[in-house]
């Protein structure tokens, strides 16, 4: 009560008017951070449990009581449709204190922006990308817009923890500060936090205060989780009373039945999403595309009125947008196909299910996708779709385990067991956004002197393992290149390369658009990629395997040449970056010998089948089996940027001492290659060679340019070869996992 008692009135009356008969733990524990100390607060709780309402209640009150001179609070959101719902609420909450919400991104009217230019009040919601622009573009209206800027709420701070993007948004938050004169304090607000004082610290950066982490006492939340099998040739039958997962009961059957000839796993999907509000994740664009259509061809052959939409970030905002409006109206039962564009806190409604086919490449990500689920008083439910080829007879022993099912569990038990979420990824070395906000500092302020462009761009607090001297090798290179240019005075602006990559609505943004590329094979064209691996990496297009021979950033082509094998799964910020912790406990799955309750038929006798192939084979517990002859496979059990490290000192470093041939890797759960050493050698020549004292750089390959973020090709090469070798790969990881192996060195 002490807490009702101290929000505003209005605050108190919509608590009246929501039928709320007590606060949440949350609200509680966010209004005494908020309203008894001066610090910054990270909100950490599950999805829909009123993180929102919990930050903004005693902001609007303290606001409400004492009026800003300027805008008071900026809301940062990650996505357009989450500000877009935010606004809605906040709307109705602050319409009775007469504070007004104003919602900034590229979809809102010049309108609405210019009256928020004009009378600069109340609340700001605003996506990272179009802050950079209000900075770049409104520079000189910063101190009017925001001199009395009191609070920032960072929404879904997860997601900004691991890429160029969350370092896009502190250093925004930085800048805006400095230009503003103000010192606000940040909220940020979060469903799965893996390291709270790693993110408290995140969040706290350059401010010179600390951060509240209130812990809350979550209430046991009931699970309604299932996980079955499918082989992708196996064609699909009439829906039994078997196939309703037996962790899932009080569920009806289904009247009808996909086609009699369908992909049995996409029938399940088929049958048990009809008359029922849906959502389906999948890990690519190109898989959502794929599975949507394969769904809509299943009405159209059952006579059945198309049920299924489709939802992720390469499509316009009208489709995304009529996507998101059907799932919020009650009264249509839809399901909608999607990649991760869903997955953040984005109110759809009352949805009932969620499918996931095959594994999420983090705990966290599942815990989001489970989180769009049990609203409304529902329990989260989720049914895992696994699925895999059926191996052929004469498959080599690691194409027979069913690793996205190993996955799957392992994601599952990890949070089970230890409530355990990724931690942050703070230690890269971001050169390319170091480029993105060197020339968008340059291009705010004018002309400026190279001591003061230094002094403004690296005491920013993303920067801080950048040397000096990178940055001067930075912009030497720059100069070089005519993206800035130097004046008469000695002082630098922005050159006529630069200026065009500014004066594009593209350069707002420093994730990657998906920009596609040809796929060229000698006089053949293939069709396109997103973003391809680097050479000497593999892509699968037009139906076969290709190793990529050389790429032309420049002109968007890729130039391959054929091979055999199977693509490993890309490596990045975003999808397949697994971490150790995972891949270790898909080594317990096949160890162990405990079920789990939420395996279907088909997934319990497909594990049962893993863990007899790994007991008679022993490779749970030698990591180098022999697969006959001189063909060996390494199991490391390493995560995606340990394994990548592995992968290249085995290529690099003992390749020729051991004879190593044909190395084919399926990150990041085992590689395969002939040999002609004795596995003793192996171990050793491997022990020796992680041993030595060598420079990180020393495991990218000569003449390579790792170019993976959006700014890297205006960077000197040899400033990405540094961040790649320094920031992305593991190196660490990859020697612990090697000091481990010494018991094998004979």
């Amino acid at each position: 009560m002490d807490i009702f008692n101290r929000y505003a009135p209005f605050i108190q009356d919509f608590i009246y008017r929501s039928g709320w008969e007590e606060l949440r733990a949350i609200q509680a524990a966010a209004a005494d951070a908020i309203f008894n100390t001066d610090e910054n607060v990270l909100l950490s709780a599950s999805t829909a449990s009123g993180k929102t309402e919990a930050a903004f209640f005693p902001i609007l009150t303290l606001l409400s009581e004492k009026p800003p001179a300027s805008v008071g609070a900026i809301y940062i959101g990650p996505l357009k449709a989450l500000i877009n719902d935010q606004f809605s609420r906040l709307n109705e909450l602050c319409e009775e204190a007469d504070i007004p919400v104003w919602h900034w991104h590229g979809d809102v009217a010049q309108s609405h922006k210019s009256k928020m230019l004009k009378k600069p009040s109340g609340i700001l919601q605003i996506t990272p990308e179009s802050l950079e622009a209000m900075l770049l573009r409104k520079h000189a209206l910063i101190p009017k817009l925001f001199g009395d800027l009191r609070f920032i709420v960072i929404d879904e701070v997860h997601s900004l923890m691991r890429g160029d993007r969350g370092g896009q948004t502190l250093c925004l938050i930085e800048r805006l500060s400095r230009l503003s004169g103000t010192n606000p304090r940040r909220i940020g607000l979060s469903a799965t936090i893996g390291d709270p004082a790693a993110a408290g610290e995140f969040l706290a950066a350059g401010t010179g205060k600390g951060t509240v982490v209130p812990k809350i006492e979550a209430k046991g939340v009931k699970w309604r989780l299932s996980m079955e099998h499918f082989y992708i040739s196996q064609k699909n039958g009439a829906a039994d009373e078997k196939d309703v997962p037996e962790a899932l009961p009080e569920l009806d059957l289904p009247t009808d039945t996909a086609p009699e000839n369908a992909d049995a796993g996409m029938g399940y999907i088929f049958e048990h999403t009809r008359g029922r509000k849906c959502l389906v994740f999948v890990n690519s664009r190109e898989e959502c595309e794929a599975v949507t259509t394969t769904l809509r061809s299943y009405c159209e052959a059952n006579g059945e009125p198309d049920r299924f939409l489709i939802h992720h970030g390469n499509l316009s905002a009208a489709y995304r947008e009529t996507a998101e409006a059907a799932m919020k109206d009650e009264d249509t039962f839809m399901t909608t196909c999607t990649t991760a564009t869903l997955e953040l806190g984005i109110d759809i409604g009352r949805l009932e299910r969620a499918f996931q086919i095959d594994a999420p490449f983090t705990v966290s990500s599942f815990l989001q996708r489970m989180g769009r689920t049990g609203r409304r008083g529902l329990p989260p439910e989720m049914w895992f779709v696994v699925r895999e080829e059926l191996p052929e007879p004469r498959s080599l022993l690691p194409e027979t385990i069913p690793w996205k099912l190993l996955q799957g569990i392992a994601l599952v038990q990890t949070y089970i067991e230890e409530r355990w979420v990724e931690p942050p990824k703070l230690d890269r070395l971001p050169f390319s956004l170091l480029y993105h906000q060197t020339m968008g500092t340059l291009a705010s302020n004018g002309e400026m002197k190279p001591s003061e462009l230094a002094r403004s761009v690296l005491t920013l607090k993303v920067f801080h393992r950048i040397s000096h001297d990178d940055y001067k090798l930075l912009l030497r290179h720059l100069l070089e290149t005519e993206h800035i240019q130097r004046t008469e005075e000695g002082g630098l602006i922005v050159g006529l390369a630069g200026e065009r990559v500014i004066n594009s609505f593209k350069f707002y943004a420093v994730f990657q658009e998906n920009e596609e590329y040809t796929v060229r094979w000698e006089s053949q064209e293939l069709g396109t990629v997103v973003m391809p691996p680097p050479v000497g990496e593999k892509l699968a297009i037009a139906g076969h395997v290709w190793i990529v021979e050389e790429l032309d950033h420049k002109r968007r082509l890729v130039y391959v040449e054929k091979i055999k094998g199977k693509v490993p799964a890309y490596f990045g910020d975003c999808p397949g970056d697994i971490n150790t912790k995972i891949l270790e406990r898909m080594r317990l799955v096949l160890r162990e010998e405990k079920s789990y309750p939420y395996l279907m038929k088909n997934a319990a006798a497909r594990l049962i089948q893993a863990r007899n192939t790994a007991k008679n084979s022993g490779f749970t517990d030698t990591p180098l089996i022999c697969l006959g002859g001189s063909m060996w496979c390494l199991l490391p059990w390493l995560g995606s940027y340990a394994f990548l490290a592995l992968e290249r000192l085995l290529k690099i470093k003992c390749a020729e001492r051991l004879g190593l041939k044909g190395m084919d890797s399926s990150r990041p759960y085992f590689i395969q290659f002939t040999m002609k050493a004795a596995p003793e050698e192996f171990f050793r020549v491997v022990s020796e060679e992680a041993a030595k004292d060598f420079p990180p750089e020393d495991l990218v390959y000569p003449g390579e340019v790792p170019v993976f973020e959006k700014y890297d090709e205006y960077l000197p090469p040899e400033l990405i070869r540094k961040g790649f070798a320094h920031g992305i790969l593991d190196i660490k990881g990859m020697r612990e996992r090697i000091k481990e192996w010494s018991a094998y060195c004979g």
